[in-house]
């Protein structure tokens, strides 16, 4: 009988604690994916990202004997934590985070409107890692890591208020992002290549994306492009013609 039930962390506890060969292979592969995202809402370099991501798991493996279990989803946060501070620390190494204006006043609301719950996580993910390092870095400690100002303070070097004022301002260049986001625009040139222009457009319109326009752009002077546009217009209203 398995006294442990279901509970991954502590099957994977129990291994590391007889020294079983297998422990690392199974943290790994119930964490790797998931730090691979923290990481990712961190470092934008897919190879820093790697790297950062290697020396995490190198730290979990040499210090999980010192660490102490307390309760269902502790193995998970302590995991996370190590990825989070091995960013930050590759950032400092690294220079790419300084806070941006922070001496600019804090307005005392945003004119932005909140982020569309109906956007993906991994559409989501990749707006964020659009943000300037500063930006990104408090906006990930503050809303996702739920670090309140002055634990960010302590972890960057910086001032409580410039905390407050860096999530601020991430918030309102996250929310414009998103805004800007709803419609995206495709431009579709012919260069009197009708047969590429029908297999663009029909690569295009397998995509389900509602809040995308393909725009067709007729740069030939002859040929079946104006008709072959309209065809496509009717199809799918996402079409436009010019």
């Amino acid at each position: 009988m398995n006294i442990f039930g279901s509970n991954k962390e502590l099957q994977i506890l129990k291994r590391f604690g007889r020294g079983d060969a297998s422990a690392m292979d199974m943290l790994y592969a119930e964490y790797a994916d998931y730090l691979t995202g923290v990481c990712c809402r961190y470092i934008g370099n897919e190879d820093d990202r790697k790297d950062v991501l290697q020396e995490a798991f190198i730290k979990i493996f040499t210090s999980i004997g010192h660490f102490s279990y307390r309760g269902e989803g502790s193995l998970k946060a302590w995991v996370t934590r190590i990825a989070v501070n091995e960013a930050l620390q590759y950032l400092r190494q690294q220079c790419r985070w300084s806070p941006i204006d922070s001496d600019a006043p804090l307005p005392d609301h945003t004119e932005e409107e909140p982020p569309d719950p109906t956007i993906s996580t991994d559409r989501l993910v990749e707006l964020i890692q659009q943000l300037p390092p500063g930006y990104r870095t408090v906006f990930n400690l503050f809303a996702i890591e739920g670090l309140s100002h002055k634990e960010i303070a302590r972890q960057l070097g910086i001032t409580p208020s410039t905390s407050a004022s860096q999530y601020f301002k991430a918030r309102a260049m996250l929310a414009r992002m998103i805004k800007e986001n709803k419609k995206l625009s495709i431009i579709v040139p012919v260069y009197n290549a009708e047969k590429y222009m029908e297999k663009c457009l029909d690569r295009l319109l397998e995509q389900s994306y509602k809040n995308i326009e393909i725009i067709i752009v007729n740069d030939c002077s002859q040929g079946n492009c104006e008709d072959i546009a309209e065809k496509y217009k009717k199809i799918d209203d996402r079409v436009k013609y010019i």
